[in-house]
């Protein structure tokens, strides 16, 4: 398999405080890849400096073969993201959201036909406010592919949602891996790790603690699940 990301001992401090401490990874081409860890671990520092949105302090990182510091604005062309704080102002409608977004892009897909695909073509009038919020997610779903990227991103993108509305989230995002689209998934649901990603990594304290498939990380933990598998790798960190 071919890297999409890189990252090699990176580093990150607010103020004096490290959120990322020397972490090490590498994405492949084509798969989900699975981002977990308490709150305050890293994860959302981790993503914005692979976005190019935030630069780290050291280490070195290569997204698709570009450096995020210095080639962000042929970077934000190739890749699309959906992060923790994301959201849309009320009173926009779902077709002037993805027209909007759209033109932000130098090849952008035709936003009418990711309106379709995505099955929004019955809502396109509707403001943002009035969507429920497993539309609200299969809307920034849309939105984060209507560049054509070859990467996206997404961070904690089924929290508030109902049972049902995160399988259906699922699905899409399974449904992305298909086309091709390479997904990085910032998750603290254990049972949303194990369902789609193909490897994981578990960052506690801005380190990664474990790195592998879901069944490598329970069998590393010798437990019976992905959830207890996390407890243990990250109980294991807070008693060092």
């Amino acid at each position: 398999m071919t890297a999409i990301i890189e990252i090699n001992e990176l580093r990150k401090s607010y103020k004096s405080s490290p959120a990322l401490d020397g972490v090490t990874l590498r994405v492949e081409r084509g798969e989900i890849f699975g981002i977990a860890g308490p709150n305050g671990a890293g994860k959302t520092t981790l993503v914005e400096c692979v976005s190019g949105l935030r630069q780290a302090d050291g280490g070195t990182l290569r997204v698709l073969g570009l450096d995020p510091r210095t080639d962000r604005r042929v970077l934000l062309q190739l890749i699309g993201a959906q992060l923790q704080e994301a959201a849309l102002p009320d009173a926009i409608k779902v077709a002037e959201a993805l027209r909007m977004y759209a033109s932000f892009y130098d090849k952008p897909a035709d936003w009418r036909a990711v309106m379709d695909e995505w099955g929004l073509a019955d809502r396109k009038n509707v403001r943002f406010a009035n969507l429920s919020g497993g539309w609200k997610q299969r809307l920034f779903i849309a939105l984060a592919l209507v560049g054509n990227p070859k990467l996206v991103m997404l961070d904690e993108l089924t929290t508030g949602l109902d049972p049902a509305a995160r399988r259906t989230t699922w699905g899409l995002i399974r449904e992305m891996r298909e086309r091709g689209v390479t997904v990085v998934l910032v998750t603290h649901f254990m049972d949303e790790a194990e369902a789609l990603c193909d490897r994981l990594a578990v960052i506690d304290r801005g380190h990664v603690i474990a790195e592998g498939t879901p069944r490598a990380l329970i069998d590393k933990a010798g437990s019976d699940s992905l959830e207890n598998a996390y407890f243990t790798l990250t109980e294991r960190t807070e008693a060092v």
